[in-house]
């Protein structure tokens, strides 16, 4: 699979290469984060990891659980490396998550952290977990892509001039 690029006016912090493998995912929201100024200015350096994170709706609100955003050594009012962190939805995207976890056995998983026109914002997607034998499937097609890839490039190699 191809690296993902940050799309057009956006910078990419962090992103959940664990997602795909473990999840299916289905339906993605764009959701602001309710931040603390020591968490944004650890953002801005990158040191951010989404890869045990999960959002909860508590109360018609959506939590972000699991994010571990490292602590700053000299900061003021410091934060909690791995606390929850609300987000901020539209009600009908929070209905629809809500409904999706609660009854159709899903769970809500963190794809991308990243700012788009200076605010951090949070790329959730509804996902159901997959299986043993989905997991090894999703490794051969793997496989499949990456050996078609170097066959492509040795033959350009081979035949391509010099």
């Amino acid at each position: 699979m191809p690296k993902e690029k940050a799309r057009p006016g956006e910078t990419l912090i962090a992103r959940n290469k664990r997602a795909g493998f473990n999840y299916d995912l289905g339906d993605r929201f764009e959701a602001g984060i309710v931040l603390k100024g020591s968490e944004v200015k650890m953002l801005r350096a990158g040191k951010a990891d989404l890869t045990d994170s999960f959002c909860t709706v508590s109360r018609g609100e959506v939590f972000l659980q699991g994010v571990s955003i490292a602590a700053m050594a000299d900061a003021a009012f410091g934060h909690v490396p791995k606390g929850a962190r609300k987000l901020l939805l539209h009600r009908r995207e929070i209905q629809r998550i809500d409904l999706s976890i609660s009854r159709e056995g899903m769970t809500a998983v963190a794809t991308r952290l990243y700012f788009k026109s200076g605010l951090a914002k949070v790329e959730i997607a509804l996902a159901r977990g997959k299986k043993i034998y989905d997991k090894r499937e999703s490794i051969k097609e793997q496989d499949a892509e990456r050996e078609a890839r170097a066959v492509v490039v040795h033959g350009q190699r081979r035949y391509g001039g010099a």
